[in-house]
């Protein structure tokens, strides 16, 4: 099925398409246009004309529209969870967890709408403030380019448009090569929902034609990307002073402490590792246990893993299916062959069929490993003997990322000083570094990137403080 860039409120026609193709069977799924300079000119100037309407728009409005969205992605869950399977190899069961979060974060979005507000100072706190009233307001930007990726198609796209329409902003969104689907579907319901025409365009095609002009012209105030570092700090180097949120991902770390129930925790730990085929910028990639439960903890996790079932995404039964390109299996088998020849023990898994990589356990590898220090982005986790949470705690830190990180123990104490001593965005303790509900603040430090997501937060993110100073 041919499909067209959404621009102004209307469904455009351009010269070139390419083929979308199913990373599971690679059959062909769609043909989707790439967009040419013409095309990013009127998406960007759409948006600029739209964002006075936007901005003009009352919470209550803005808050009904992305109700009214909500209400028309329930209704069609089904279809939108076949088509994250389809065009990601997302096994269909967490399709629909996705599908139900992005309902959730567009009414979380919903709500913030009506919450955005400034605050009143007291000026007479100094002589010269002496009869003087001052408050602030929060003001949208204008308009935001979003650039998101394709592990979280639906979900991610509704964390950077669901705050800027929440906040009465424009949209330009490039979603990623692999996964155009589900945002033109979104586009379609927000036309439904009554979005103002050029309030959102979608255009697809180049990441590198799309994302610098984007980046680069001025009539776009703000850039929210999710993606690699490379990328990432390009953004940031091109931006110059327009604002900037940067998520880009890591090779988060889990700590397990002695006397800590394993029975309770397997389960789990190995979806954190697993889930989407470990494409999640918070997927569980290195633990660290303590020497006096790390037998029982490897044996047990070796074990689940080998009980996850492999195959179609659309297959209810499915747990792990296709990696997103052949791309990514051949640098991920690269990667566990170095592990190997370095002396680590491949204790499950380490081979694939076609784009199926099969769930990989390495044990002991090296922090230098490429499994170790980089972040792997598919299905594979290493497990790390420690003498201590501090040595653990170490070994986390050592990382260039600094996402979110889980520990698990039963001593309070511990629990404090590992909150306190994780040099990363966020710290789960008793959890898997993995958890996260859309409306808590969401980021990281060092090259995990700059800024925060979560609905609130990102209503932040997207809007200018302005000060009102009144002489009576």
């Amino acid at each position: 099925m041919k499909r067209r860039l959404f621009i102004n409120g209307a469904w455009v026609d351009t010269r070139d398409y390419s083929m979308l193709r199913s990373p599971y069977s690679g059959e062909v799924i769609a043909e989707i246009p790439v967009a040419g300079e013409e095309d990013i000119e009127q998406a960007i100037q759409a948006a600029y004309e739209a964002g006075t309407v936007m901005a003009r728009m009352p919470a209550y409005q803005r808050a009904a529209i992305l109700e009214r969205l909500s209400g028309l992605i329930e209704a069609r869950a089904g279809e939108a969870a076949r088509l994250l399977a389809l065009e990601v190899a997302k096994p269909i069961r967490t399709a629909m967890l996705e599908v139900e979060r992005t309902i959730e974060t567009y009414r979380f979005a919903a709500e913030e709408a009506k919450r955005i507000h400034g605050e009143t100072l007291p000026l007479d706190a100094s002589k010269s403030g002496e009869g003087r009233l001052a408050y602030t307001l929060r003001e949208p930007l204008g308009v935001i380019g979003a650039i998101t990726p394709f592990n979280f198609p639906m979900n991610l796209v509704a964390h950077k448009v669901g705050p800027a329409i929440a906040a009465g902003n424009a949209i330009v969104l490039k979603p990623a090569s692999q996964s155009p689907l589900s945002s033109l579907f979104i586009a379609e319901l927000l036309q439904e929902a009554g979005l103002p025409d050029g309030a959102l365009n979608v255009v697809t095609g180049s990441g590198r034609l799309i994302g610098e002009r984007i980046v680069t012209d001025d009539r776009v105030r703000m850039i929210t990307f999710t993606g690699s570092p490379a990328v990432g700090i390009g953004i940031r180097n091109q931006a110059g002073l327009k604002r900037v949120t940067l998520e880009l991902g890591s090779n988060s770390a889990l700590i397990v402490d002695k006397g800590v129930r394993i029975d309770d925790i397997i389960d789990r730990s190995v979806t954190g590792a697993f889930a989407n085929q470990g494409q999640v910028c918070i997927s569980l990639q290195r633990v660290y246990v303590h020497e006096e439960v790390h037998d029982e903890f490897v044996d047990q996790f070796i074990q689940r893993t080998r009980q996850l079932k492999i195959g179609d995404p659309l297959d209810p039964a499915t747990d792990v299916s296709a990696v997103i390109s052949p791309e990514d299996v051949r640098r991920l088998l690269d990667w566990i062959e170095e592990a190997r020849q370095a002396g680590a023990t491949i204790a499950t898994g380490g081979c694939a069929d076609g784009n199926v990589l099969h769930p990989t356990v390495i044990l002991e590898a090296g922090s230098k490993l490429k499994v170790c220090c980089q972040e792997v982005f598919g299905p594979i986790v290493v497990i790390n003997q420690v003498k201590s949470v501090d040595e653990a705690i170490q070994q986390v830190n050592e990382s260039r990322f600094g996402l979110q990180a889980g520990i698990y123990t039963e001593h309070v104490h511990t629990a404090l000083h590992a909150a306190d001593q994780l040099h990363v965005g966020g710290v789960m303790i008793n959890d898997i570094p993995s958890f996260r509900v859309d409306h808590m603040p969401y980021g990281g430090v060092k090259e995990s990137g700059i800024g925060r997501e979560g609905i609130k937060y990102a209503i932040e993110e997207m809007t200018e403080m302005k000060l009102v100073v009144w002489k009576k």
